[in-house]
């Protein structure tokens, strides 16, 4: 999936949440080393366990309607954390004392936050990373002459130990 296409939808999950007057929104845009199973966290707080469904059904309609379901939903009937899984994101709606319990933000400390306006803009392309010839050859020798080295010593010892 694009880019661009992702943080579109994210955009429409944000707005949606904005529409039914959530708090405090976050997003946070994921590590791939520190996450693989998704590249969005949406975070947000409601008032109250009516307005906590709200927002949910609010995002579920906005995102429904553009042709987007959720994979999985859970929380919908307690209210004090729902969550919504696009696979590519996740929007998080808690109540104002789960989320200071479960603290995400803090969780996901090395994740990028975002705003609204970041997802509007295209997305950038990185350059792609140049491999460094000269250095990959010596890199490759140290790394199996470390390895070998470790199996001498480890073959000595099993010897010594019999």
């Amino acid at each position: 999936m694009k880019q661009d296409d992702l943080r579109a939808r994210v955009a429409i999950a944000v707005q949606a949440c904005k529409e039914k007057k959530a708090e405090d929104i976050s997003i946070l845009r994921l590590d791939a080393q520190a996450s693989g199973f998704t590249d969005y966290f949406i975070i947000c707080s409601g008032a109250n366990p009516r307005q906590v469904q709200a927002i949910a059904d609010e995002v579920d309609e906005k995102l429904s309607r553009a042709g987007f379901e959720p994979s999985h939903v859970e929380g919908k009937n307690q209210a004090e954390w729902v969550l919504l899984d696009y696979v590519d994101f996740v929007v998080h709606i808690f109540s104002e004392s789960a989320r200071k319990f479960y603290d995400l933000e803090r969780l996901w400390k090395t994740a990028t936050r975002m705003e609204l306006a970041d997802l509007e803009k295209p997305a950038v392309k990185k350059a792609a990373a140049v491999p460094q010839r000269a250095n990959s050859k010596k890199t490759a020798t140290k790394s199996s002459a470390k390895k070998s080295s470790r199996k001498r010593t480890a073959a000595k010892r099993a010897r010594k130990g019999k």
